[in-house]
């Protein structure tokens, strides 16, 4: 079975820094693109990053751009997601996922384009 698990997650202030991590194990195979999603209560799953192995392309959502940076290791199954200058409304459990393989007609920043999902980790930001 694949089994993502992130960590990380944390109470910071306005303006403080995270790094959440997300390590998978138990893959024979390799991932074409690895990401992070967050929900916050209410509210709708938002793909926040998005690192793909073609080219090392990334993606960012508009409201993260310039703060956060989707990283990973050289055997491609640990993704990190370095959070600066966060925001109250950065607040949300953020989960980690992976696919296998592209998938036309989505996009890297859409759930539906991903196979595999951890648990989540929780990130409160306090103003």
């Amino acid at each position: 079975q694949v089994q993502l698990v992130e960590s990380g997650g944390g109470s910071v202030q306005a303006g403080g820094s995270l790094r959440l991590s997300c390590a998978a194990s138990g893959i024979v195979y390799s991932f074409n693109c690895m990401a992070w999603f967050r929900q916050a209560p209410g509210k709708e799953r938002e793909g926040v990053a998005s690192i793909c192995t073609s080219g090392g392309n990334t993606y960012y959502a508009g409201s993260v751009k310039g703060r956060f940076t989707i990283s990973q290791d050289n055997a491609k199954k640990t993704v990190y997601l370095q959070m600066n200058s966060l925001k109250p409304e950065d607040t949300a459990m953020y989960y980690c996922a992976a696919n296998t393989g592209v998938r036309l007609g989505t996009h890297p920043l859409a759930g539906a384009a991903y196979d595999f999902w951890g648990q989540g980790t929780q990130v409160t930001v306090s103003s």
